[in-house]
């Protein structure tokens, strides 16, 4: 066995699933299921029971996994300690980015942190916010870069607050919403809760049968633009968008706005990488900070 096996009986036991343990480790599940079967042949024991609810560790299966996750974790901590005697910043990054965050913000800022950091390698998950919120507070995550408001004990960097609007095409100009289709989107329980207190203040009345729901809010912006109704999106995704726009307010004349945080602990801090990661969103704050001035 070697720190691939270690890694894939970490994914079966999280995924409880060969299919689902392939794809989360880019393999085929023909090859992770010859794998399988050649551990239990070096072993010389049964490491899995498979049925139609998925797959379950045999006892022995239990052994191997406890003592493959705690290896696993001493050569990690090997690697970071080997790390910090290195003159440069090196080590893993792992970062949990939110998927609206991921697609309109995060890109440029990877590529000033690649550039400036070569040797970090750079593991980064994009997801709803709700599943890197329980990521990081699982300690599966160093950073997350979280949209919404959720309670945290460790630090936490407010990157952005920005307006949530109504937008629809040019064409429904001066419409009543309740006279044109709805578009919406995925998107995690926060947000929908929200929308779904604004949506009732307003005495709207979506009709599930004509509107459209989507898997992205980039596809759910371009119906926008294609005239096939409205929607209420986030400021980040209307950079290109040129139909109509207004900022909407709740009854309590409270603006209907969506944080986005960078969360981390106070360990994960003692890493050089995330420390590196962290300073730049730091810098980019003070940057703006100085433009508005």
């Amino acid at each position: 066995m070697d720190e691939r096996d270690f890694e894939l009986l970490t994914a079966l036991d999280k995924t409880k699933n060969i299919t689902h343990a392939a794809d989360l480790l880019y393999v085929t599940q023909s090859s992770l299921s010859k794998r399988i079967n050649a551990i239990e042949q070096e072993l010389d024991i049964k490491l899995l029971i498979r049925s139609r609810q998925g797959i379950h560790f045999t006892p022995e299966g239990e052994i191997v996994l406890h003592y493959a996750q705690t290896a696993a974790a001493q050569m990690e901590e090997m690697r970071t300690a080997l790390n910090t005697k290195r003159p440069y910043v090196c080590g893993t990054l792992n970062a949990g980015i939110s998927i609206n965050y991921a697609l309109y913000r995060f890109p440029d800022i990877l590529a000033t942190y690649r550039n400036r950091y070569p040797h970090v390698n750079t593991h980064i998950v994009t997801d709803h916010s709700r599943k890197l919120y329980l990521q990081i507070l699982d300690g599966e995550l160093d950073v997350a870069i979280i949209r919404g408001e959720y309670p945290w004990k460790g630090s936490r960097l407010l990157l952005d607050r920005e307006n949530i609007y109504v937008i629809s095409s040019p064409a429904y100009k001066g419409l009543p919403l309740n006279e044109i289709p709805y578009i919406g989107h995925k998107t995690d329980s926060v947000f929908e809760r929200e929308l779904a207190q604004w949506i009732h203040e307003n005495n709207i009345q979506v009709n599930q049968a004509k509107g459209i729901i989507v898997d992205s809010i980039g596809t759910c912006v371009e119906m926008v633009n294609r005239g096939l109704g409205w929607a209420i999106v986030p400021e980040i995704c209307l950079r290109d968008f040129h139909g109509n726009m207004k900022p909407l307010f709740f009854a309590n004349g409270e603006p209907f706005v969506r944080s986005t945080y960078l969360m981390y602990s106070d360990s994960a801090l003692s890493l050089a990488q995330v420390e590196a990661f962290i300073n730049i969103f730091k810098e980019l704050k003070e940057e703006d900070s100085n433009v508005s001035l």
